[in-house]
Formats: structure tokens, sequence, C-alpha cells
């Protein structure tokens, strides 16, 4: 009996071929900007926002000198003594833009009270701060650590209208739509950063060699990887891992003729990624070790 033949004989390798060898696996590592820490912002913008709809109060837009008058009877209604509104003499509420009617109802939603908008524009300086001060070691969570409680115990005991009334009668209040118009760019431009702007500059490390870019618009660089020395910086506690969730800064040096010594900063789970590549480099070695013996 003869053998069997198979169906498709270019699928099988011919006697004595060799396999292709599978291509070594790839580590990329990205740096992020420091627009990556805004995500508290764009976050509460639209928590806010949704709160603030929900709140259910208007703001009227009156022009100076405008007085609130209780308990009066408004003919044509239902007889039911109102607080209303009085404009000084020759003066008119002016109809907000977009209506149609040229009425001018309140249309714009904003909170009771100063908790958001004083919330708000306290992460909006915080992250500035973080982002622009760089603080390593408990020094940083002791700091902003107690400006964050301050804020929210005064938030949660609805002091900040005392507070602010006590600063000159200060109000601190953003309409529902004034939230979204900072949180919806905000959430694009963040998006567009974290996942295309900072993916072109990166570090990719296989097994035998290192795939380096370090700008936009510059050339990707190749070297061997056995001279590459990776570092991992020490954190500032509140950056990278409250705003960064488990980013750090990674030194890179290269050896060979590019020689290079560079930081490659806001690394994403830079831990694992920093132990993934170690380990790729002593299997290499080992495998060195093994096929010079």
């Amino acid at each position: 009996m003869s053998p069997a033949v198979p169906s498709n004989p270019h699928l099988v390798p011919p006697q004595g071929a060799v396999a292709a060898p599978a291509p070594d696996p790839e580590i990329r590592v990205y740096g992020h900007s420091n627009l990556f820490y805004w995500w508290p912002v764009w976050a509460l913008g639209f928590l806010f926002a949704f709160l603030t709809y929900l709140d259910g109060h208007m703001m009227a837009v009156v022009p100076a000198g405008t007085q609130v008058e209780s308990g009066q009877v408004i003919p044509g209604h239902d007889g039911t003594p109102r607080d209303v509104l009085v404009a000084p003499p020759g003066q008119a509420v002016p109809p907000l833009p977009g209506t149609t009617n040229g009425e001018p109802e309140p249309r714009l939603r904003v909170a009771n009270n100063n908790n958001y908008g004083v919330l708000f524009f306290g992460a909006v300086l915080l992250v500035v701060m973080v982002t622009n001060f760089l603080m390593r070691g408990l020094a940083s969570v002791i700091f902003i650590a107690s400006i964050i409680i301050t804020g929210l115990v005064l938030a949660l005991m609805g002091w900040w209208d005392t507070v602010l009334a006590f600063m000159g009668g200060l109000d601190v209040r953003i309409n529902a739509g004034g939230y979204l118009v900072v949180a919806v760019p905000l959430f694009v431009m963040w998006l567009f950063s974290t996942f295309i702007y900072d993916h072109y500059t990166y570090l990719i490390v296989s097994r035998g060699q290192v795939r380096i870019r370090r700008e936009i618009g510059g050339g990707e660089v190749a070297v061997d990887a056995s001279g590459l020395s990776l570092r991992k910086e020490r954190d500032d506690l509140f950056r990278h891992w409250l705003l960064g969730l488990g980013t750090g800064d990674l030194h890179v040096k290269t050896g060979g003729p590019a020689n290079m010594d560079f930081e490659l900063n806001n690394v994403l789970l830079i831990g694992t990624k920093l132990a993934r590549i170690q380990e790729m480099l002593r299997e290499k070695e080992v495998s060195h070790e093994v096929v010079t013996a």
C-alpha cells in the first residue's frame, strides 16, 4: 500500500527543512506628557455637571440694583404669595441668548451651594501644582493629603459658604454647561495625548535589540540590547500613584556607539514593564552562555 499523499502538499515542509525561529517578543514602553495627570479635572467636570443638573436650581441674570421682594401676590396667578425680583426703574431683565420668544426666563442650572465650584477649582489648582512641582517621597503625601482632607471636610460640613462669606462674600458657582465646556475639550485632548500623541516616542526592547525614538519627527535609533541599563527613579507618591495610577520615571542608558542617556517620564505600569524587560535580558544572557559553552 502506498503512503497517503497530503491533500495540499504545499503546506508540508520538505524533509530536513528547519522551521524558521519565532520572532523575539517585544516590550513596548511609552512615556506620557503631564496632560496624563489631568484626568481628575475632566472626571470631576462631568460629575459636577450631572449633580448640578440634578440640583434643580436656576440662575437669573438681572441688572445691578435688583431687589428681592418676599411674599408678593402676583396678579393673574393663583393668589399665593411669592418671592419676586424687582428691577430698578427704567431697566429690564435681559433675555438670555438662545431664547426664541425673548422671555427672560432663567434656564442656567446651578447648584444651591458653593461646594461643587470650590472643589472643582481646588482640583484644577491641585493638578497644576502636582504637575509642575516634583516632590518625591513622603513629603508630597503629607503636604497634599492635608490640603485634600481640609477641602473635603469643609465641603461635607457645608462650611464653604461661611468661609467664602467671611472672605468678602465670595460666591464660586458654575452652571452645568460651564463644567462641560471645560470637561469635554479636556477629555478629547487627554484621549488624543494618551493613546496617539504619546505613542510616537517610545522604547521597544527585544532580546537582541533596543529601538528608541525620543521625539516626534525624529528617526528611530536601534542599538544592541546587551549594553542597556534601566533604572526606575524614586516616586512622587501623589503624582505617580494617586494621579498617575502606577506611573513612574525611567532612566535609560544604552551602550555602544550611540551611548544614549535620557529619561522616559510618566511610564504607565512601570514596575511590571521593568520586571519583564529585566527577565527578558536575563534569558538572553543565559542562552548566550549556553551557546558559547
